[in-house]
């Protein structure tokens, strides 16, 4: 979007939200970027600059602001939407990739040469992979100088940075401040005493709806791994470095997070992972305006405008419980997964609630004995070997992996039928276009709503919303009275 300048321009001067993370503006005569909703008057149209990346601004020698703070906006729904190469690329990088494996680790994971993943991602962004991770790092240091009291060289460490010299040179530069002086700017005083709990907020792009996409999370929670407590949705996070425990509330204009962490190094990948799990990159006007051009989907979606998918941190784990799933209840999908979990689970501590475990990873399932399992022999068979697939890497659910190819190797296994694998790709593998239309509560849905209920009659149907159908999903479920469509009326569900 940053080439279509008369736009970026409409949407500098009007101070649209909508914009944030869409494209970054630079003006040439302060050498500062902004976010295009930036409180400040607009600065003269000759003297505007627009950038594909925040990365890019940076490396064009532009500094951020200190108003609008545009490290801190949503992200683009472009990395979302798509499944090439650059999208799988970001997803990775946001995810901490080049952090822990650099560039070259990057290529390996897409299949790709550096040089190629370099070029590729560099025409499109304005900035290659080391500085997107740069200035990941930036945003990273800025958190933590801001919400925590702990020693400047253990944020230097945390951040990802390899030297306190390189720490300090790049906050300069991003910045225009130093660490010292960001953390005596920073507001109310409310860092929290724990080097390892971190209060933050999570931007999203209005309107959002919270009502399915928490009552979702809550109703299909784990014991010992997610609960409902006070208003939040809280679940324990497996991470590159350590484990932690997240807590996420629905406010007006943000998500309040509450993250405890076993090491800051994964500080980057946790909030990363929970902006996916909530969706809150997407871009909502885009998806309900072409939602609202179907007469049978205009009213739920002016009802409800802003639904978002409800995905998951550990795509490994929402494979393991979508065969749990099969032609069962939510309740007993719980009970099977909660039975796994203490079992095989890591045990972990929870000072602020009643989370046990971490969901147990595939290399802790390679050693289950099908006696144990209370489920159908058929219904055994699949989840052994899906485990035997995640472990072996024959399925790639990673979050930089390939839709269509993650989509094939979980069909050719036994007992993965288009439910299973539909339900895998909308909300593991975060496909906005993906489609479970042999669900039962759609198939109700489409016969209350007058849409034809045989699978291929619904998938012809369904192209008018492509490519939101996970979305579509989403509005479908909710003419049903089930406890996934409502945040919980009670303080506290375990």
């Amino acid at each position: 979007m940053h080439e279509e300048t008369e736009r970026c321009i409409r949407a500098v001067q009007a101070k649209d939200d909508r914009f944030d993370g869409w494209f970054f503006t630079a003006v040439v005569t302060t050498r500062i970027y902004c976010r295009p909703s930036c409180p400040v008057v607009p600065p003269k149209v000759a003297n505007m600059r627009f950038y594909p990346s925040a990365a890019a601004a940076q490396v064009a020698g532009f500094r951020a602001c200190k108003r609008c703070r545009p490290d801190a906006s949503p992200g683009s729904p472009q990395w979302n939407e798509r499944a090439d190469v650059v999208a799988r690329a970001m997803r990775l990088i946001a995810d901490g990739v080049v952090d822990r494996e650099g560039v070259q680790g990057l290529a390996t994971r897409l299949g790709y040469s550096v040089r190629q993943v370099e070029r590729q991602v560099s025409a499109e962004l304005g900035a290659g992979p080391l500085a997107l991770a740069r200035a990941q790092r930036a945003e990273t240091a800025r958190l933590l100088i801001e919400t925590n009291a702990m020693p400047m060289g253990d944020i230097t460490h945390a951040a990802g940075f390899s030297s306190i010299r390189t720490f300090n040179e790049t906050v300069r530069a991003v910045f225009a401040l130093t660490p010292s002086e960001l953390r005596s700017r920073a507001r109310g005083g409310g860092r929290d005493k724990s080097p390892s709990v971190l209060g933050l907020r999570l931007p999203f792009r209005r309107p959002l709806c919270p009502d399915n996409l928490f009552g979702h999370l809550a109703a299909t929670a784990v014991p010992g791994v997610e609960e409902w407590r006070d208003g939040a949705y809280r679940r324990t996070l497996r991470l590159p470095h350590g484990h932690g425990v997240v807590s996420l509330r629905p406010e007006a204009d943000h998500i309040a997070c509450r993250l405890s962490l076993t090491d800051l190094r994964d500080l980057a990948a946790a909030i990363s992972r929970c902006r996916w799990l909530l969706d809150l990159d997407a871009d909502p006007v885009a998806v309900d305006e072409q939602l609202s051009t179907d007469p049978m989907l205009a009213q739920l979606v002016a009802a409800a405008p802003g639904r978002r998918v409800p995905r998951t941190t550990d795509p490994d784990e929402f494979a393991v419980r979508a065969v749990l799933g099969q032609q069962v209840s939510t309740a007993a999908a719980r009970t099977h997964a909660a039975r796994l979990v203490l079992a095989h689970g890591t045990p972990i501590e929870d000072r602020e609630g009643e989370l046990t475990h971490l969901f147990p990873a595939a290399d802790d399932l390679a050693a289950l004995d099908p006696e144990t399992l209370a489920m159908p022999k058929s219904r055994r068979t699949t989840l052994l070997g899906l485990v035997a697939a995640l472990v072996s890497g024959e399925v790639d659910l990673a979050v930089g992996g390939d839709w269509d190819r993650a989509r094939a190797q979980l069909a050719a296994l036994p007992g993965f039928g288009p439910w299973t694998v539909e339900s895998v790709a909308m909300r593991a593998l975060g496909d906005p276009d993906a489609f479970v239309g042999t669900d039962l509560g759609v198939k109700i849905a489409a016969e209350t709503l007058g849409l034809p209920t045989q699978p291929s009659a619904l998938r012809e149907r369904a192209n008018a919303w492509r490519p939101w159908r996970a979305y579509a999903v989403q509005h479908l479920w909710a003419t049903g009275d089930h406890p996934i469509n409502r945040i919980p009326a009670g303080e506290e569900t375990a």
